[in-house]
């Protein structure tokens, strides 16, 4: 039996893909529609439930994607294989062999607060180009958009001062999601990721504490819990020790007891189960100058409550709630073909046509509101542009931002904004406002397809 790996290499990007992505463009090569200029652009249009901005993120991976995007004769070889493409034109396989993406791309920085129907990204391509690359673009800035705003709402609850880790690799949906979600959740806020090779490929320390399992097993040997914290701390002396796999308050009273006979130093500990409200206040009494980390399915929500309650936590370690949930539902739709705005108008998902611009007010560094408008209009006063051209005709123009870069611009962002938006049980939700120009084409591209049905079904009924 042949192995298969699945783990997706540049020279799949070309692959990497919905099949309706290749066989569209493959109709777009049939009718010479291929070479078109298209514009799509990439935007939510309903936030998850609780959540009242997001925090743009994984535009780093998009543009590696595009810049390393192509068809080898190898994935050629194994598209024409399946027997779906059969009755293709064979310049559909000539144009995939010279594959290059060759468009431009206008986004706003990672980082950035934004809200329901504004662009994070364009895509300005030939139609063919911007039409396959649609699921890859989706599927890295919707995960790293979630984790990232939930790392930046996490940080916003818990203060500047804790100390906040990313334990989530076992729970995230891929060990490529995984990757993924460690440089989010480090770009939105959070201190560090326990992914060790997440951390080094960003250029970033790992963090982590112990298991159960070492605990249990010097314990079963030795019949000595204490053996299992000394061996640990013989070996990594500044790690934290997890302290209630038995009972957490006679461990943290044990290793008191040795601190203050000045035996043995302990830096931290963690706390993993049971009510972190109590256990902590206890463990802070017995043990004033240890850092003290919780963890176990915590999230903002939760940290908040335990600050309300007098939780006295210093660290947390946060897994399972920051790298899944309720999905980030962003959406990738034609704005534009060959100069012709285009929208789509079904219920409950209509879209706004043309190439656009997020133009946004701040007074005293403080957000005050968006407006959505046309491309080509200009700024008012007090306005900042939020999209940037950062690729043209296939050359990247922005470098790659460090990770600490973008978390200050996160917390600048989320700091920015109103109180009333950052509400964990009730926050307002806002949109931006349209621009006249906006308003008016939206309303002509509804009019000209209304009239296009119109006259299609007269004929029919002719």
């Amino acid at each position: 039996m042949t192995m298969v790996s699945l783990i997706p290499q540049p020279q799949d990007y070309g692959l990497l893909t919905d099949l309706y992505q290749l066989t569209m463009a493959a109709c777009y090569v049939g009718e010479d529609l291929d070479q078109r200029p298209a514009s799509f652009e990439l935007f939510v249009r309903r936030l998850p439930d609780g959540f009242s901005y997001l925090v743009a993120m994984g535009l780093e991976q998009a543009l590696d994607y595009l810049t390393q995007f192509s068809f080898g004769p190898d994935q050629i070889a194994a598209l024409q294989g399946t027997g779906l493409f059969a009755h293709v034109p064979d310049r559909f396989w000539q144009v995939l062999e010279s594959a290059r993406f060759s468009g431009s791309v206008w986004a706003v920085p990672e980082g950035t607060v934004m809200f329901a129907n504004e662009p994070l990204l364009r895509i300005e391509a030939p139609l063919w180009q911007a039409q396959v690359v649609e699921t890859y673009l989706l599927n890295t800035l919707n995960y790293q958009t979630l984790v990232a705003t939930r790392s930046a709402r996490l940080r916003d609850v818990a203060g500047p001062d804790a100390t906040l880790l990313e334990f989530g690799t076992r729970r995230a949906f891929s060990p490529q999601a995984s990757l993924w979600a460690a440089r989010a959740a480090i770009a939105g806020g959070l201190n560090a990721t326990s992914n060790v090779l997440a951390a080094l490929q960003l250029g970033q320390r790992p963090a982590g504490t112990m298991a159960h399992a070492l605990v249990m097993a010097l314990t079963a040997i030795a019949q000595d819990e204490d053996v299992a914290f000394d061996t640990m701390l013989r070996y990594f002396p500044d790690t934290a020790l997890l302290i209630d796999t038995y009972d957490a308050i006679a461990a943290a009273q044990r290793l008191s007891d040795r601190v203050t006979a000045g035996t043995l130093q302990v830096q931290g500990v963690r706390l993993d189960s049971g009510d972190l409200v109590s256990q902590s206040q206890e463990v802070r009494s017995l043990l004033p100058h240890a850092t003290i980390v919780a963890s176990g399915d915590l999230d903002e929500y939760e940290i908040a409550r335990l600050l309300a309650e007098g939780a006295q936590i210093d660290a947390y370690g946060l897994g399972t709630k920051l790298v899944t949930g309720t999905p980030v539902n962003g959406v990738y739709k034609l704005v534009d073909i060959d100069g012709i705005p285009t929208m789509k108008n079904s219920t409950s998902k209509t879209t706004y046509p043309g190439r656009k611009q997020i133009f946004r007010t701040y007074e005293q560094d403080r957000w005050v509101h968006d407006r959505l408008a046309l491309m080509d209009e200009e700024a008012q006063p007090g306005e900042v542009p939020l999209l940037q051209l950062v690729m043209d005709k296939g050359d990247r123009r922005l470098d790659a931002e460090p990770l600490g870069a973008i978390a200050t611009r996160t917390a600048a962002a989320v700091q920015a904004l109103p109180a009333s938006l950052r509400d964990l049980d009730h926050p307002v939700m806002t949109s931006p406002i349209l621009s006249t120009a906006l308003q008016t084409l939206t309303q002509d591209t509804q009019d000209r397809a209304r009239q296009v049905y119109t006259d299609q079904n007269s004929s029919v009924a002719d």
